[in-house]
């Protein structure tokens, strides 16, 4: 075989498709592997979509995306976030995938080093190794999932060209706190430090949500967001979101962007518009009615969990049974046919990670099934 590139050779498919896949050969029936939501995308946000076909806007776009869209996604972040940008700085991207890998792809040089808090995504460490830079790990198990001085002074180096803060969190469902944001703020406001915020589940949040690391206007330079419209809007199968950082920065960005998907689908545009004045105020609610029932359920069976602000997933500790979480979930979906995934995947090997976008009646079987396993672990 001629020889491919070797950072490529070392890059991982995805572990959580990996098992999702393993799950379902082995027999699994109860599915809560995967973050996509259960709801349909709202008609009128298909409808834009539908009205755009039916009017043939089905021409090569401009690689940023439409100016419309540009100017709508500004006034939406100064009223959500309070964030202030101008469609300048900003790119249409296919999804937060696309945008996170061209942030990465236009920031690192080799030995470059990015700091991810642990659990994470592991997209982050992948990317950033094919880039032929190091990912640097802040383990935040001990820490109820929060970020200290002590931990963020150790890990920033000359070397540090970036962190990585997605808040709510995948796979704990965690949102950071004022303290852990001061923390990283105090840590690298006088150094030259990007701050990525994988904002992908940010309008999914429980309670009390604040404005993430973007509330820091003195160093919108240095701040990269990345959204989505998967999570919030029900939308995954669109693949559609955008990118905002500082002129400069998304001048170059637009070069990856461009020769990787030249631009967004064009018919797709007009309903990424109509999205942003959607209120998904009762499917968070609906999340949080899921999220509550599964947190009990857990806490009853004696697991150690802490309860998730956001997103739709929730991280048990397994430490006690003393096996590992591959071993776990392998037995859990042979043995009761429910796929959940192993928090090895995540760097987190002591817990296991169980998402709860899905229908009541599938989590209430999930957690009978799952109360049955633990009590046989427990005999042994």
């Amino acid at each position: 075989m001629i020889s491919l590139n070797k950072r490529i050779l070392k890059v991982e498919t995805s572990k959580i498709r990996q098992f999702n896949d393993y799950a379902k050969e082995v027999g699994a029936n109860v599915i809560l592997t995967l973050g996509e939501p259960d709801f349909n995308t709202p008609d009128e946000i298909s409808n834009e979509a539908i009205k755009a076909l039916n009017e043939h806007k089905t021409k090569y776009g401009p690689t940023p995306g439409f100016l419309d869209l540009r100017k709508k996604i500004c006034a939406y972040e100064k009223r959500v976030n309070s964030f202030e940008c101008c469609p300048e700085e900003i790119i249409i991207t296919h999804g937060s995938t696309e945008a996170l890998t061209s942030a990465l792809f236009t920031m690192l040089n080799p030995e470059d080093e990015v700091i991810v808090p642990n659990p994470a995504y592991p997209m982050y460490r992948q990317m950033v190794e094919f880039m032929g830079a190091n990912l640097v790990t802040i383990d935040t198990t001990l820490t109820d999932f929060q970020i200290t001085k002590e931990q963020i002074a150790k890990a920033i180096s000359p070397k540090t060209k970036a962190i990585i803060l997605t808040s709510p969190n995948n796979p704990t469902g965690s949102v950071f706190n004022d303290e852990t944001y001061e923390v990283i703020y105090q840590a690298i406001k006088d150094k030259p430090i990007y701050v990525i915020c994988d904002d992908v589940y940010n309008q999914i949040i429980f309670e009390n949500r604040k404005p993430g690391f973007v509330r820091y206007t003195d160093l919108k330079d240095k701040i990269i967001v990345c959204q989505s419209y998967s999570k919030s809007y029900a939308m995954p199968g669109w693949r559609c979101g955008y990118m905002i950082a500082n002129k400069e920065f998304i001048q170059h960005a637009s070069k990856i962007h461009q020769y990787m998907i030249v631009a967004l689908n064009t018919f797709i545009q007009p309903a990424m518009i109509k999205a942003l004045d959607y209120d998904s105020k009762e499917m968070v609610e609906s999340y949080k009615e899921r999220c509550d029932y599964i947190y009990k359920r857990l806490v009853d069976m004696g697991l150690e969990v802490k309860k998730p602000e956001g997103a739709f997933y929730i991280f048990p500790s397994i430490k006690k049974f003393h096996i590992s979480s591959t071993e776990f979930c392998k037995r859990f979906a042979e043995e009761y046919k429910v796929a959940i995934i192993p928090g090895d995947c995540f760097e987190a090997d002591d817990f296991i990670r169980i998402s709860y976008c899905v229908d009541f009646d599938t989590i209430k079987t999930a957690c009978d099934r799952l109360e049955r396993f633990v009590k046989v672990l427990e005999e042994k």
